[in-house]
């Protein structure tokens, strides 16, 4: 297996399962990892259900041993059994995708979170989003694993290659707004949302090149280069138009780009999160500065420390 592939099989901090291990052990296969995830999570938002105070903290689980753990305190039984949705933890697209990586690693099969955006949702619009890119021995498929596979007139489970109107990674569509392709204001959380246009998809160019180098962090941490909304400088665009065509190289196989990229994303400040991130929050609770090593179950924390 080549390089570049085989470094997606082994669990980074946020896919180790740690002394939940064996509550995946039965998993077998890419559409039943994903099938666990939408039995263990329902989306914060998307799903209708108001979240409870007391339990608005799980959506910052941002470890997958904690995302277990969690349901494991509320479900002592199997993950795949039934689970009300209102009972499940709750999530968002990219906890569905981290728990169905770490699903997947754990049969030692390459997976990576990929973050981007949706054409998919709704007419015009293409919204932020994280799936799941596995390899099937000759490419990487992409799962979208929060759909369940009779919602959409296409496979969730190997998404077609539509361009905008798929799935798009963060640093495809910076691409084809530089080209003009694309309206920048047409990619964000929600039309008319604030988060939205070409600084947040700056930003988000910086999400999936951390979660490609093991850093699956929340899409509400920030660090780093990120703009939060500011406007993007010239120096910043060329900047960033240099590291999206690694990215790029990355996407289309390119030998010994994922190794490049891992060497930028440890070498430039602007990239990775030197242990810390500012975590904002959904339901405007306020920002809030969080040690990474701190913040992790004990297992992993042991890790990171090393």
């Amino acid at each position: 297996m080549d390089a570049d592939v085989g470094r997606y099989r082994r669990h980074t901090p946020y896919s180790d399962p740690g002394a939940f291990r064996s509550r995946l052990s039965g998993v077998r296969g890419a559409d039943a990892a994903a099938a666990v995830a939408r039995n263990l999570i329902y989306h914060y938002r998307a799903d209708g259900i108001e979240v409870p105070v007391d339990r608005r903290s799980d959506i910052d689980c941002r470890w997958s041993a904690r995302i277990l753990e969690r349901d494991a305190g509320r479900h002592p039984d199997a993950v795949d059994v039934p689970r009300e949705r209102s009972g499940r933890v709750a999530g968002c697209c990219r906890d569905y995708t981290l728990l169905t990586v770490s699903s997947l690693r754990e049969q030692d099969v390459p997976a990576r979170g990929r973050v981007g955006f949706a054409g998919y949702f709704g007419a015009e619009y293409h919204y932020d989003h994280v799936v799941v890119e596995w390899w099937d021995g000759s490419r990487w498929v992409r799962c979208d694993a929060q759909l369940e596979p009779t919602w959409f007139p296409f496979d969730t489970g190997d998404i077609p290659r539509d361009g905008l109107s798929g799935f798009a990674s963060a640093a495809e569509v910076w691409e084809s707004i530089r080209r003009g392709d694309a309206d920048p204001r047409t990619f964000g959380v929600f039309p008319e949302s604030p988060f939205s246009g070409e600084s947040f998809v700056f930003d988000y160019v910086i999400r999936d090149v951390a979660h490609l180098n093991g850093d699956e962090l929340l899409l509400w941490d920030l660090w780093g280069g990120m703009r939060a909304g500011e406007q993007v400088t010239a120096d910043e665009a060329a900047w960033m138009d240099d590291l999206v065509g690694l990215v790029l190289s990355v996407e289309h196989g390119e030998r010994g780009a994922a190794a490049r990229l891992a060497a930028r994303y440890a070498d430039d400040v602007r990239l990775a999160p030197r242990g810390r991130v500012v975590q904002a929050s959904p339901f405007g609770l306020g920002d809030v500065e969080v040690d990474l090593v701190g913040d992790a179950p004990s297992e992993v924390a042991r890790t990171l420390a090393r």
